[in-house]
C-alpha cells in the first residue's frame, strides 16, 4: 500500500477539498466554514495529506495575532475511508510540531457538541474542554459561539516542550 504524504497546504488544494467537504460530513453544509483565504494566508501552519495523489485529509490552522504564543486549529477533515487509521493524529502532530517551532505553547480549537466523535478524538489527543456556563448532555458548550444556535465545545491543549 502506498504511504500517505503530509505536506503544507497550497492555494490549489482549495477546490479539490471544498468539492468533497460536505460529503465527508455526511451531507452537512460545512463548505461555508472554509473560505479560500485559509489556503492562501495560512499555508505555513496548514497541511494536506495525500494518498496516491488524492487528498485523504487536511488540517487548517494558524497562529493567533492577538496571542502569539497560541495557535488555533480552524478546520480538519479526513476522508471517510481513511478514518480510524491515525491520519487525524498525524495531521495534529504535524501542526503541534510547527506551532512549537514558531513559539506557541497552547493550541485551541472548537467542535460542535453533536459531533461526539470529534469530542472524543480531541480528548484522546490531550485537549481539555474549557468550562462554560451551559452544558448539553453533560458537555460544556459556549452558547451561540458561531452564531445564533451554533453552540461549540471549546478545547485547549498545552504543548509540551
Amino acid at each position: 500500500m502506498e504511504a500517505i504524504c503530509i505536506r503544507n497546504a497550497e492555494p490549489s488544494d482549495y477546490r479539490p477539498i471544498i468539492s468533497v467537504i460536505n460529503a465527508w460530513w455526511g451531507g452537512r453544509n460545512m463548505a461555508d466554514m472554509l473560505p479560500q483565504l485559509f489556503f492562501v494566508h495560512f499555508r505555513q501552519t496548514s497541511f494536506v495529506a495525500e494518498h496516491g495523489g488524492v487528498i485523504a485529509g487536511f488540517l487548517i490552522g494558524f497562529v493567533s495575532q492577538t496571542f502569539p504564543d497560541e495557535a488555533y486549529i480552524h478546520f480538519v477533515g479526513v476522508h471517510p475511508e481513511h478514518r480510524k487509521k491515525g491520519l487525524g493524529q498525524a495531521l495534529y502532530g504535524r501542526f503541534f510540531e510547527k506551532a512549537k517551532a514558531i513559539g506557541c505553547t497552547r493550541v485551541h480549537c472548537v467542535t460542535s457538541p453533536v459531533n461526539r466523535g470529534s469530542v472524543a478524538f480531541h480528548l484522546r489527543m490531550g485537549f481539555s474542554i474549557e468550562p462554560t456556563e451551559k452544558t448539553i448532555d453533560g458537555i460544556f458548550v459556549a452558547e451561540d459561539y458561531d452564531g445564533r444556535g451554533e453552540h461549540r465545545v471549546l478545547f485547549s491543549k498545552t504543548l509540551n516542550s
